[in-house]
């Protein structure tokens, strides 16, 4: 029940924050005699027939805006930084075939397992 809750509570944030433009309309419509007679810039120029669009048009803008502003929010909060530690310098060893001094006429290559096992080490 608690999840359902939390689901259709979620749903119904989506919804408001999409079809903000829509609630500032029905807004409008259902307080149109409202707004044109008390809120309208040009309620002193009826030659004009405003009716209060002016004011429709400024919070549709402001719920525009609104919205852009968040959507910048958002990816600003996105951006990941990372840090780069700097390299260090890796030390390898190189010798792991020596040749071994001739003894009775044969060439002796040794092989330095020692060092093919160990990990690089940071000079």
């Amino acid at each position: 029940m608690k999840f359902r809750l939390t689901a259709f509570l979620l749903i119904a944030c989506l919804v408001c924050s999409s079809f903000s433009r829509f609630f500032v309309y029905a807004g409008f419509e259902l307080n149109r005699h409202y707004i044109a007679t008390k809120l309208c810039e040009n309620r002193n120029k009826p030659w004009l027939h405003c009716n209060g669009k002016c004011y429709l048009m400024k919070k549709i803008k402001e719920a525009d805006d609104k919205q852009a502003a968040n959507e910048r929010e958002t990816q600003k909060n996105l951006l990941q930084q990372t840090y780069f530690e700097p390299a260090g310098q890796v030390k390898f060893f190189t010798k792991i075939i020596g040749i071994m001094p001739i003894k009775n006429g044969r060439i002796y290559l040794r092989l330095g397992h020692g060092a093919i096992f160990r990990p690089p080490q940071l000079a």
